[in-house]
């Protein structure tokens, strides 16, 4: 059975300390590549690989006070988001990612028609880590 993790059973801390109201995380891992060229050919011959990021936005109700702090100071953070199935069950599945030399790109706000605020963080990161 597949494991569907629950954004409201989840943990995001930065820095160690918690982020409330989270709504989603996403990620991605990029990483820039060359097509080596074969002369006299349409076709590619090898792949050179350079370097690798991540890039990512957090969604939370209203702000994250340690994000909008690492914004204004362009400081570097860690993020580990801890994923979670179940709340309290022990052996509920859980994955966690650690999110190493973070910086905040950028933010969004906005409020729908019922009144939720949520900002949209934007972060990079040098490595991300599963564990």
């Amino acid at each position: 059975m597949p494991s569907v993790f629950s954004a409201n059973r989840s943990s995001i801390l930065v820095d160690g300390e918690p982020v409330e109201g989270l709504q989603s995380i996403t990620f991605r891992v990029v990483t820039e590549r060359e097509d080596v060229r074969a002369i006299g050919s349409d076709e590619r011959v090898d792949v050179s690989f350079g370097l690798r990021t991540v890039l990512g936005e957090l969604s939370v109700r209203s702000h994250a006070a340690g994000l909008d702090k690492a914004l204004d100071e362009r400081a570097a953070f860690q993020l580990v988001a801890s994923l979670k199935k179940d709340k309290g069950m022990v052996d509920s599945p859980t994955r966690t990612y650690s999110f190493d030399d973070c910086f905040v790109e950028g933010k969004s706000f906005g409020m729908d028609a019922g009144g939720t605020a949520v900002t949209t963080y934007s972060f990079t990161a040098t490595r991300v880590r599963e564990e």
